[in-house]
């Protein structure tokens, strides 16, 4: 609204509005939300029963949804100060709100069912792919020709063009992501303190990508990309409202409302910056917990035993006997050093 209003309203100004917007009123509101999820959720999330005893204990009656204060408070800040005419822009709105949906539903019959696997998983696969399709397919149209079908693969300045599997590729990215992100939401504000990390690195990226000189800083130039900083800030400033509520002992969990929608949209950035082998080396905490729960899948059913002591694997280090609060410091320390190894490709 305030792009539109007010176009000389620079870019790194609205997105530190809608930064500063999101915080305060994720702040102000993320108590009297966790005291309505409290009134309707009397037992709070199920928890599972193959998970870490401690946690049985630990995390028993604590609400779930909490996804709702991140997405809401993001929506307003990007609807008042991102130009919701520009494709990207408003492609992002429907990624949060169609991911927060899908989400929501899941957590809800969680809730109602107190089963921890409450929709099914090809149900929730089907609403994930057909949203990231949807997507996939307007962001590819809304980029310039010669770029928009391109896999770039960084440091190396190398470029393959995959035609036509691009849309696929993109769909894998999306949702690939979407549940990367949900996968890693275990622990008390883990998977809030890597998306933090990873938005305010995509936030650069969109915004250097923007940029006319975008090829000074090693990045593609994709007009009106920049504008996608200001949806980074405001991403970043809800998650970090929401980490207050959520830090240990978490008053409430994000829940696949807000899992699944974070990761869908950070995989959607990757995809319009034309950063997704970027988006694997920065997200690689994300890429871990996936892979480990392939990995034990697999390896289970080909030997009956188990590779990991559990999976995902934050839960392997719980059982090595590291604290909650030891196993989230250090994935963060690791996504910092990861981000400010992404970095590097700015001055390659």
């Amino acid at each position: 609204m305030f792009a539109l209003l007010y176009p000389d309203f620079s870019v790194c100004w609205r997105a530190l509005s809608a930064f500063a917007l999101s915080l305060v009123l994720s702040l102000i509101f993320g108590g009297k939300l966790i005291e309505i999820l409290h009134h309707y959720q009397k037992k709070g999330q199920p928890i599972r029963t193959d998970g870490p005893k401690s946690h049985l204990e630990t995390k028993k009656g604590t609400p779930t949804m909490g996804g709702i204060l991140i997405l809401s408070t993001a929506i307003i800040s990007i609807l008042l100060f991102a130009n919701i005419s520009y494709h990207f822009v408003w492609v992002s709105l429907m990624i949060l709100v169609m991911y927060g949906i899908t989400g929501f539903i899941d957590d809800y019959w969680k809730v109602k069912r107190q089963n921890s696997n409450a929709m099914t998983a090809k149900t929730k696969l089907f609403l994930q792919f057909l949203t990231a399709t949807l997507a996939a397919c307007i962001i590819t149209a809304a980029t310039p020709r010669g770029v928009n079908t391109v896999l770039n693969f960084p440091y190396i300045d190398f470029f393959i063009n995959l035609s036509w599997l691009y849309i696929p590729f993109a769909v894998i990215v999306i949702s690939g992501a979407s549940n990367a992100v949900n996968l890693s939401d275990g622990l008390d504000g883990l998977a809030s303190g890597l998306l933090i990390i990873s938005f305010v690195f995509f936030g650069m990226v969109a915004y250097f990508s923007g940029l006319h000189n975008a090829v000074d800083f090693n990045m593609l130039f994709i007009p009106r990309c920049s504008e996608i900083a200001v949806v980074c800030a405001s991403l970043v400033g809800s998650c970090l409202g929401f980490l207050y509520f959520n830090k240990p002992k978490a008053r409430v969990f994000m829940g696949d409302t807000g899992s699944l929608a974070l990761g869908a949209i950070l995989g959607a950035i990757a995809v319009m910056t034309k950063q997704e082998v970027l988006l694997a080396v920065v997200g690689f905490v994300f890429v871990a917990e996936t892979l480990s729960v392939m990995i034990q899948v697999l390896y289970f059913k080909k030997t009956g035993k188990r590779f990991f002591k559990m999976a995902p694997i934050h839960h392997h280090f719980e059982q090595l006997g590291w604290s909650e609060k030891k196993v989230v410091l250090n994935f963060w320390s690791t996504a910092l050093i990861l981000a400010l190894v992404g970095s590097l490709v700015f001055f390659n």
